[in-house]
């Protein structure tokens, strides 16, 4: 994979997949960032192609200057793991007997409660910030170490919350021949994001696409920019290879974690998309469908490796899709509500995703509706949804 920087040149326009209209006291909701069909339909758009991508992110990157070089320093950026109450990690009840919450009764079809350690009231009593988003040392400690070094986790004074701020604007239409707004129907309220100086969004996409925008860039002999969003805002696409290296890293200490046969958390990093047509109706669900609970509670069920699951509010997407009566014309497709990035999964033993290339489980499928649900799922994982590290478990 080819790592980017899409770097705006003025504000983005991004709305979410809630419906609205333009009517008194209409609000427009927005999301950032962007999801992969919003890249992806933006390298289409560059490119003036229908072929499929693959792409890794969409990420945050922190560009800081180097006193000795003329060259910046790029720094891959990650959602904070939800697994954590400040900088203490959670815990399943079935991991540790040893935790004084082991006495309470709970629904034991849904996955095990999360709790932390006997907590350090003198600490709490400290007012800290916590960041929502991890540098990549921070998660190349978490990786290797499966705990965070001393002050990873802790907002820096100097430190945004986000990197990038929100500037609400309202749209007014004009009465025909007057002057005068109208009252109604005319009227609505969105939010634009700015990014804040110094940072970028990050991308990464595969070799052939690499090698055509290579292609372009050599013509144009000029930055290449793409629109991305609303209003026909763009952002300048850069190659950056700096992140490649932060990349392949991460990823081969993450793959070396899921090697192992013992308890581990999946740590996902890109919104998750865990979809299944159940009597002709499309659920979304908070871990994939694959993934069965480690506990059962009769003697009918099969057991799984699935223990807890630490989340937060789903992520509403929404994206185009191809008229089946005219391939020319797109329309909205069906709104997926997915996992929100920072989810931690605890499982007994490392499971791979329905869709996974290395999945020894899907690789001779025969009914025509479990080919079909792959082909989905596997598109989905192509456009960076669902991307998971690994973590060995280690109960500090």
């Amino acid at each position: 994979m080819y790592w980017y920087t899409l770097t705006p040149t003025d504000v983005l326009m991004l709305r979410d997949a809630k419906p609205f209209s333009p009517q008194e006291r209409a609000w427009a909701g927005s999301v950032f960032p962007p999801n992969g069909h919003t890249i992806a339909g933006a390298l289409r758009g560059l490119l003036g192609t229908k072929d499929n991508f693959k792409l890794k992110g969409v990420f945050f990157v922190k560009e800081t200057p180097r006193q000795d070089t003329n060259n910046p320093e790029f720094t891959l950026y990650f959602p904070s793991p939800l697994g954590f109450v400040g900088n203490k990690p959670l815990i399943p009840l079935n991991w540790d007997k040893s935790l004084s919450l082991n006495y309470i009764f709970w629904d034991q079809t849904k996955p095990c409660p999360l709790t932390t350690k006997k907590p350090d009231y003198q600490e709490d009593k400290l007012d800290k910030k916590y960041r929502k988003y991890l540098p990549y040392e921070a998660i190349l400690n978490y990786l290797q170490d499966s705990k965070f070094q001393e002050g990873d986790l802790l907002q820096l004074n100097d430190e945004p919350e986000t990197p990038w701020k929100i500037e609400t604007r309202s749209h007014n239409s004009i009465e025909t021949n007057t002057k005068q707004v109208k009252d109604a129907d005319g009227y609505f309220v969105e939010n634009a994001i700015r990014m804040l100086p110094g940072w970028h969004l990050a991308i990464a996409i595969d070799q052939l696409t690499h090698e055509n925008i290579e292609n372009l860039s050599n013509k144009s002999e000029k930055l290449l920019t793409l629109r991305l969003g609303g209003e026909g805002h763009r952002v300048i696409l850069q190659r950056c290879e700096s992140l490649d290296t932060q990349w392949n890293q991460l990823k081969e200490i993450s793959n070396n974690n899921f090697k192992n046969d013992q308890k581990a958390i999946a740590y996902l990093v890109t919104p998750g998309v865990f979809e299944k047509h159940h009597n002709g109706q499309a659920i979304c669900k908070p871990y994939p469908w694959e993934w069965k609970l480690a506990h059962t509670i009769n003697g009918n069920q099969k057991s799984g490796d699935l223990v807890s699951v630490a989340t937060a509010k789903a992520v509403p997407i929404s994206c185009r899709i191809r008229d089946k009566n005219d391939q020319n014309k797109s329309i909205p497709a069906p709104q997926v509500f997915a996992v929100p990035p920072g989810t931690q999964y605890y499982l007994n033993q490392p499971c791979y995703l329905f869709a996974d290339p290395h999945n020894p489980d899907t690789q001779h499928l025969k009914e025509n509706q479990e080919k079909q649900a792959y082909h989905k799922a596997k598109r989905l994982l192509e456009l960076g949804y669902s991307e998971l590290f690994w973590i060995k478990w280690e109960n500090h």
